[in-house]
């Protein structure tokens, strides 16, 4: 059946494009926090081991809401590794960086969503597409929340 939400195919389709790249962002971001929640070490092990888990279940959630717009779009969500892989701003971390060096490496990829979100808005805005701009616009106080916390662990 064809879609007829007051958006053109053409624009969905870019908000899409728009949208999958930051699932990507996501994802990755919600792999690194949950492997740095695993693997952290050091004094302030309990305080980041809650942090990045209370961080990574809020993550799962988001890529749900990403996809699920992508999905209301018309357009198939992307849902691999290799497709994440090809589509995200965020580095996969090899090894365990220390605690310090987790906390700046979230801080940068809490930032990374934001800008990845906060690129979609011109596409959205010509189109009218408020529930997107809605949903870009919470996830993006999330991350810049988050990175604020975060970067405040780093504070001298």
């Amino acid at each position: 059946m064809p879609i007829n939400i007051g958006i053109e195919e053409k624009d969905r389709q870019a908000i899409a494009d728009g949208l999958s790249n930051l699932l990507a962002d996501t994802y990755t971001l919600y792999l690194k926090t949950h492997n740095f929640h695993w693997n952290v070490t050091g004094p302030m092990f309990q305080t980041l081991h809650l942090m990045f888990e209370q961080q990574y279940n809020e993550l799962a959630l988001a890529v749900d809401m990403i996809a699920e717009r992508i999905r209301a779009l018309g357009v198939a969500a992307p849902g691999t590794y290799k497709a994440f892989g090809k589509l995200s701003s965020i580095k996969e971390e090899e090894g365990v960086p220390s605690a310090e060096d987790m906390i700046a490496q979230l801080v940068e990829g809490q930032e990374a969503v934001v800008r990845t979100a906060r690129s979609i808005f011109p596409v959205v805005d010509k189109a009218n597409d408020e529930p997107t701009a809605d949903l870009l616009t919470q996830r993006m106080q999330v991350h810049e929340k988050t990175a604020w916390m975060l970067r405040s662990l780093l504070a001298k």
